[in-house]
C-alpha cells in the first residue's frame, strides 16, 4: 500500500514568529492510498504523454501511476507501481568542439580542425572513479530501503544500528524493516520522530555491524557537486547527480511553519525520501525530503529538497537524548522589503526571546549563525530549523550605528 502523501500549498501571507509558527499554510486533500498494482497499458508511442526521458540522456520511462492530485510541493517516499521501460536507451548528447576564430589571413591549425569533428571527452585520470560512482561505492551500503506496511522509503545508517530516515516515510506504519544494498533485511523499531523537521530514527536489531556512512561537517556551497542515493520507485540503489541549487530555501513543513532547505536538481523521487544526498567525497550533506511539482506531474523536474545534515543530526540526537523537539521561537514580527538587505523588524514581543537579548524595532536583521537573510520567510525558516533553548548568533543593522551589532539570543 502506498503511502498517502500531502501537497502542500504556497502560504497566504507571511508568518510571525512572535509566537508558534503561524504561517497559513493549506494541506490540500490527496488520493486514498493505491494498492501496489502492475504498471498501467504504456501508452502508443504517437501519443504526446507516452514517454518522459529521465535523466540526463537516460532511459524513457513511463509510470502507470499518478502520484497525487495538483500542484505544489510533495514529499517523495512511498512504493507505486513499477516503472515501464522501453529496452532501448536514449542517444545521449554530443558536445562539439568549436575551434576558435584563426587571425586574418591566418589558416586553423589541423590540430583545432581535427577538434571541430570530434566530441569533446574527459576521462577520469588513470585508475580513478567518476565523481557519482566513486560515491555510488563508498555510500552506497550506508544506504538503507526502508519496507512498511504502509509504503516504502530509504533510510540512511548514522550510526551503529541506527538509521535516519523522513518522519513521512514510517508515519502511521506498523511494520517497518530495512533492505541493505546486499538483499538482507532486518527487523526495526521506531526510537522517535520529529514530524516540523520530517526526521525519524530507527533502531535495527541485529543491525551492529552495518557500514555507517560519513555525514559532512563543511557548509555546503550553491554549485557543488551532489549525488543522491535511494529508492525511488522500488528501484533500490538508484543512483542520480546533481547540484545544490541554494540554501536555506524556506519549505513550508507540515506544523504550520517553515524549514530551512537545502535545494538540489538532483533528481529524487517518491521512494528517495530518507535517503542521502552527498558531497563528492561521499560524504552525507542532506536527508532528500520532497519535491517541487511543475501543476501537471509529480515526478522530479529539477527543484528537489533536503534536510541539511546539521539539522537532521540535531533531531536524530535530541531524539535520543530524549530531549524537546520544541520549535525555537525568537519573537519579532517584521517584513521583507524590496531591493534591501536582510529583514527589518517591526516589533518584537514583551518577554520573548528577542527582547532577552535586546533586539529593538528598527533592527534590520542580516544573518542568523552566519546564514544570510533575504526575507521574512527565510528568517523563520532558519529560526524554526532550531530548538526551543538553543542558542542563535545574530547580526543586526542599526539606526545609528555604523556598524553591525551581533546579538546572542537563547529561543524560547
Amino acid at each position: 500500500m502506498n503511502e498517502t502523501l500531502p501537497t502542500i500549498e504556497p502560504p497566504t501571507r507571511p508568518p510571525s514568529i512572535a509566537g508558534r509558527p503561524d504561517v497559513g499554510t493549506a494541506f490540500a486533500a490527496v488520493d486514498e492510498p493505491v494498492l501496489l498494482q502492475a504498471p498501467a497499458p504504456v501508452p502508443s508511442p504517437s501519443s504526446p504523454r507516452s514517454s518522459n526521458r529521465e535523466g540526463r540522456g537516460g532511459r524513457m520511462a513511463r509510470v502507470g501511476v499518478a502520484f497525487v492530485a495538483g500542484a505544489g510541493l510533495v514529499a517523495g517516499g512511498f512504493g507505486v507501481a513499477q516503472l515501464s521501460t522501453d529496452d532501448d536507451a536514449a542517444t545521449p548528447p554530443v558536445i562539439e568542439v568549436s575551434a576558435p576564430s584563426a587571425a586574418s589571413g591566418q589558416a586553423q591549425s589541423d590540430e583545432l580542425g581535427a577538434a571541430e569533428s570530434s566530441p569533446l571527452v574527459i576521462p577520469p585520470a588513470d585508475g580513478e572513479l567518476d565523481p557519482a560512482a566513486f560515491v555510488a561505492q563508498v555510500l552506497g551500503p550506508s544506504v538503507v530501503q526502508i519496507e512498511t506496511n504502509i509504503g516504502l522509503g530509504s533510510g540512511v545508517v548514522f550510526d551503529d544500528g541506527l538509521v535516519m530516515t523522513n518522519h513521512h516515510v514510517i508515519d502511521g506504519a506498523s511494520q517497518i524493516q530495512i533492505r541493505t544494498s546486499d538483499g538482507r533485511t532486518f527487523e526495526s523499531t521506531l526510537v522517535g520522530s520529529d514530524s516540523r523537521n520530517d526526521i525519524a530514527v530507527l533502531s535495527v536489531s541485529d543491525g551492529a555491524g552495518l557500514p555507517v556512512a560519513e555525514l559532512s561537517s563543511d557548509a555546503p556551497v550553491v554549485g557543488q557537486f551532489t549525488v543522491a542515493i535511494g529508492s525511488p520507485f522500488q528501484l533500490q540503489q538508484t543512483v542520480t547527480a546533481g547540484i545544490v541549487s541554494a540554501l536555506n530555501r524556506p519549505v513550508p513543513n507540515q506544523a504550520g511553519g517553515y524549514n530551512a532547505m537545502l535545494q538540489t536538481d538532483t533528481a529524487i523521487n517518491p521512494g528517495n525520501s530518507g535517503g542521502a544526498l552527498a558531497d563528492r567525497s561521499g560524504r552525507v550533506i542532506g536527508i532528500n525530503t520532497s519535491i517541487r511539482t511543475d501543476g501537471t506531474s509529480n515526478s522530479n523536474v529539477g527543484i528537489g529538497f533536503a534536510v541539511p545534515i546539521e539539522t537532521a543530526l540535531n533531531v536524530a540526537e535530541r531524539i535520543l537524548d530524549g530531549e524537546t523537539l520544541e520549535p525555537g521561537v525568537l519573537g519579532v514580527s517584521g517584513a521583507t522589503q524590496d531591493g534591501q538587505v536582510g529583514v527589518l523588524i517591526s516589533d518584537v514581543t514583551t518577554g520573548g526571546a528577542a527582547q532577552a537579548a535586546g533586539l529593538q524595532s528598527g533592527d534590520r536583521i542580516l544573518t542568523v549563525n552566519g546564514a544570510p537573510v533575504s526575507s521574512f520567510d527565510e528568517l523563520a525558516g532558519l529560526i524554526q530549523s532550531h530548538f526551543s533553548g538553543e542558542l542563535v548568533e545574530i547580526v543586526v543593522e542599526r539606526p545609528g550605528d555604523e556598524t553591525p551589532v551581533t546579538i546572542a539570543a537563547t529561543l524560547d
